[in-house]
């Protein structure tokens, strides 16, 4: 017997570039063609200790949870496309040592994925925690970093590190100015004339600071004027831009399918690219509209121009 096709899911809302979708992941991800997707950039729900409002996981189940979207993710995307997961830690219940769930569930996706490349989120403004460790037994450092795993289909993604340089430094545009004599360093490293060519900026390290701070943006005035709730676990707008000006070009398909309060969409949109966001709670979803000043109520099915 053949499959029942699943029903056509229709989205919240439109924009010029997306579509958002208060549904589940994988019914979105499933509607869906083969290598249809340049990258998607995603934090879904973290294995805490504490319940939150909008969902997560234990430890112990994380990886066998997560596994179905990781497929479906995989068939989605294009054969050069990417897949970012950007996944905070989780300490064990009741004593100051680490989970290794997001070890556990990268060397699971590697039967799927190729590893690009790991990199770190590093928030500034990140409160002491977990505060019975760091604040009151003072026995823990401030945990303040995130990993965040570049995925790919391919051993060779698209990518384009001139997409994100940043500005050089005081003394990298002093040497560019008065130049420099090409010798071997202590360090047996060989810096030659090429050294002193200006690129436009310095390649990024995969270390990225980005502080997470925005306690009055218009997405928080917009809500509280809306009466709707705020999603409590809101990327920075910087760290999906970082991603989707290295690994997209402009008109390809973004997907975020935990998207909360659809920060991905809002940034892909400004930045030319198509994107299709998928979240659960309809309260968030409702919100996240609140981001587009031209969304509409949306009654139709994914479209093919967003579709492949």
């Amino acid at each position: 017997m053949s499959q029942v096709p699943e029903p056509p899911i229709f989205p919240a809302y439109t924009t010029r570039l997306g579509r958002a979708y208060h549904a589940d992941a994988l019914a979105v991800l499933r509607q869906l063609p083969d290598d249809s997707v340049a990258l998607v950039v995603t934090s879904p729900p973290f294995a805490l200790r504490r319940k939150k409002a909008y969902g997560n996981v234990m430890a112990s189940e994380y990886v066998e949870w997560f596994w179905p979207f990781a497929q479906e993710i995989h068939r989605v995307l294009k054969p050069d496309g990417s897949f970012v997961l950007e996944l905070g830690g989780a300490w064990n219940p009741g004593i100051g040592t680490r989970s290794l769930y997001q070890y556990e569930l990268v060397l699971k996706l590697a039967q799927l994925f190729h590893l690009a490349q790991d990199l770190y989120w590093y928030n500034p403004s990140r409160l002491p925690t977990p505060a019975e460790w760091v604040t009151i037994r003072r026995t823990r450092i401030k945990d303040a970093v995130n990993l965040v795993w570049w995925l790919s289909k391919t051993e060779n993604p698209q990518a384009d590190n001139r997409r994100v340089l940043k500005p050089y430094s005081g003394s990298m545009r002093r040497l560019l100015r008065d130049g420099y004599k090409a010798a071997l360093r202590p360090s047996q490293h060989q810096i030659s004339e090429h050294f002193q060519r200006d690129n436009g900026g310095a390649i990024p390290p995969n270390l990225l600071t980005i502080p997470n701070t925005r306690s009055n943006d218009d997405y928080l005035k917009s809500c509280k004027t809306a009466g709707l709730p705020i999603h409590p676990a809101r990327f920075p707008p910087g760290l999906p831009e970082f991603f989707i000006r290295f690994l997209t070009e402009e008109r390809q398909l973004v997907v975020d399918p935990f998207a909360g309060s659809n920060v991905t969409g809002q940034v892909a949109e400004q930045l030319g690219r198509s994107w299709i966001s998928a979240e659960i709670n309809g309260d968030y979803v409702a919100g996240s509209r609140l981001r587009f000043a031209d969304a509409v109520p949306s009654s139709a099915p994914l479209p093919d121009s967003l579709a492949g």
